[in-house]
């Protein structure tokens, strides 16, 4: 297998995890909200705080990644994970899950940037959005492993059982990362004493007034991309149960479709942005994807929530794939991991708040108040878009780091 290949298949197995991860939560939100006697928003908060940590986890090791290799670092981002994810099936308390879901996260934030940066170091320019959307797809095969799972478990081990099987793969990725070489662009970069003094340094995202409002503007579009997202796949699950009378097979039914979904939407933008173009590949995606959630609200019956949930996976979570060859193009390479990770992972810090607020909307409105925040979310991610500028192959659209700083 070569190296590009590698890169894939070891990213695509960190991001498989932790989609899994993530909605074990998910599945799992109902018996820990009876077991610990807490509200819906106490419960949206775990979410909440796991994005934290993601946020921490994204910067620390981002910058870490940058300046002593991206394959060294994540091997300790694995194991952090690994231990978060054992200690949440052993919480006592609501207190020690929002500690143990915050650890968790550290790793998990720590992981996708550099696994990101190890793709589009590898990949050519013209390529890169096919790459990153065939890694993205690995957090849907987590949602469709954790429905699985979530399935055959909950019923007879409980929410803990989720937390101690999701260990074992965890584990598996950690030694798949071991046997992955260093990115061949960033040992070049240690050759070069100038490069070395700039890596992993977090001003270098505002080292003029272009970088800033760049940075800035791939925040907001990362920020609704986790609130649509957590909006979404957070809540329904529990929410069909209750309004549609569902039962928690059904509904993972319901979520395996918006999974397939995200699948076919992810694997048809990196298509889109390589043949397309960034700016327009984005504008169609967000302007559906603000029509599909608002129309989903009127869904009903059993038929139309499966078609239409697809419908909304594809296009809501289909962007998902670009972020990764996107922001990699406009950061070169001493800087890539830490802007990778900072800019994505804060947009899950913030975005994360997103399931608060849709719990929040849900015990004192409706479905389609909430569906209009969400679709409202993509239309100010639509205004970012814009502000964003064209650039090429020799990254013209920014002045690189090591010339500007």
């Amino acid at each position: 297998m070569d190296y590009r290949k590698k890169t894939v298949v070891a990213s695509v197995a960190g991001l498989t995890l932790e989609g899994m991860d993530i909605m074990f939560i998910s599945f799992a939100m109902s018996m820990i909200i009876a077991e610990f006697h807490i509200d819906m928003t106490a419960g949206g908060l775990i979410s909440s705080i796991t994005n934290l940590g993601m946020l921490a986890g994204g910067v620390i090791f981002g910058v870490l990644a940058d300046k002593f290799g991206r394959v060294k670092v994540f091997t300790y981002t694995i194991l952090l994970f690994a231990i978060g994810t054992a200690l949440t099936g052993l919480a006592q308390n609501i207190e020690q899950v929002y500690l143990f879901r915050f650890i968790a996260g550290l790793g998990a934030g720590g992981e996708y940037g550099i696994g990101m940066a190890l793709v589009a170091e590898a990949w050519p320019k013209k390529k890169q959005g096919r790459a990153s959307s065939y890694v993205s797809v690995g957090a849907q095969y987590g949602v469709i492993l954790a429905a699985l799972l979530s399935a055959m478990i909950l019923p007879t081990f409980g929410w803990r059982g989720l937390f101690f099987v999701g260990l074992a793969p965890v584990i598996f990725a950690f030694i798949v990362r071991k046997k992955l070489d260093e990115s061949p662009e960033w040992l070049a970069s240690q050759k070069k004493k100038q490069l070395v003094k700039k890596q992993g340094k977090l001003k270098q995202l505002f080292a003029t007034p272009r970088i800033t409002v760049t940075t800035i503007a791939l925040a907001i579009m990362a920020t609704v991309q986790i609130a649509g997202y957590n909006g979404l796949m957070i809540w329904l699950p529990s929410m069909l149960q209750q309004s549609q009378g569902l039962s928690v097979s059904s509904s993972a039914l319901w979520t395996i479709s918006t999974a397939a979904g995200m699948i076919a939407g992810m694997l048809t933008f990196g298509q889109f942005m390589d043949r397309f173009g960034m700016k327009r590949s984005y504008g169609i995606f967000l302007a559906a994807s603000a029509v599909a959630v608002f129309l989903y609200s009127f869904a009903s019956g059993s038929t139309g929530l499966l078609i239409g949930g697809a419908i909304v996976g594809f296009f809501s979570n289909g962007m998902f794939a670009g972020y990764g060859a996107l922001i990699s193009k406009y950061y070169s390479v001493e800087i890539r991991s830490t802007a990778t990770n900072t800019i994505f992972n804060f947009g899950r810090a913030l975005g994360g708040l997103s399931p608060i607020l849709v719990g929040y909307i849900l015990q004192h409105a409706n479905v389609t108040v909430a569906m209009t925040y969400l679709a409202l979310l993509y239309c100010i991610s639509f205004i970012a878009m814009i502000s964003l500028q064209k650039g090429n192959s020799k990254q013209e659209e920014i002045t690189t780091f090591s010339e500007a700083v």
